[in-house]
This record gives structure tokens, sequence and C-alpha cells, in this order.
């Protein structure tokens, strides 16, 4: 009876320390469960924040990239313009140089100056070879 007694008392004991093992394992599993869940919901969130973040990047790429080809067809009318200009340098300067010239003249016969005889280069070329 007696070693009845004691194995009743250590199933008993054993069957206790079982249940409290069985309690904290799933205190432990409940735990981990959550904290398991907010790290995914952390985790989520950080992807859905990065997602974002790499769609926002991927407009601000287009924009800049679209404002670089403007720059560049800027750049390219500007050049075509530069060369036009430097092209047309010496004659630009000549016609200038001559319509200053003939604002002098202008401005000597509006003063009362007389170049009704005077002949120019250019009209005596003219004459000569009229005469020829």
């Amino acid at each position: 009876v007696k070693d009845l007694d004691k194995e009743i008392t250590e199933s008993e004991t054993e069957e206790k320390n079982s249940q409290e093992d069985y309690e904290k394992f799933m205190a432990d599993a409940a735990e981990k469960r959550s904290l398991d869940a907010k790290s995914l919901e952390n985790k989520e969130s950080a992807k859905a924040a990065a997602e974002e973040s790499v769609l926002t990047a991927k407009q601000e790429d287009k924009a800049t990239l679209k404002e670089l080809m403007a720059n560049a067809e800027y750049i390219g009318s500007l050049h075509a313009e530069c060369d036009w200009l430097i092209s047309n340098f010496e004659v630009r300067k000549q016609a200038r140089s001559d319509e200053i010239d003939s604002l002098g003249r202008v401005k000597a016969v509006l003063s009362g100056a007389d170049y009704s005889l005077v002949q120019t280069s250019s009209h005596s070329r003219l004459l000569r070879r009229g005469r020829a």
C-alpha cells in the first residue's frame, strides 16, 4: 500500500509538473505568435513604405529624364543658333557697317551736305562697265 501511495504521489507530482510545463509552453507559444504577428505587421508596413519609395523614385526618375531630354533639346537648338550666328557673323558685320555708313551719309545730307557729284567705288565700276 505504501508503494502504491508513493507511486500515486509521484504520478500526481509528475502530472502536475507536466501540466505546468505544458501551460508554460502554451504561454510561450502564444507570446511568440504575438511577437511574430507584430514582427510580420512591422515588416509588411516597412515593405509598403519601401514600395512607395521605389514608386516615387521611379516617377522622379521619369520626370528627371524628361527634364534632361528637354535640356538636351534646348542645348541643341542653342548650338544650332550659335552655329548660324558664327557662320553669318562677317556678313552681318558688313551689313551693319554699311548701314552705319548709309545712316551717316543720310545724316550729312539732312544737315546740308551735297553728295550729288561724289561717286563711290561701286558706282564707278558700274559706269566703267556701261562704257565698255
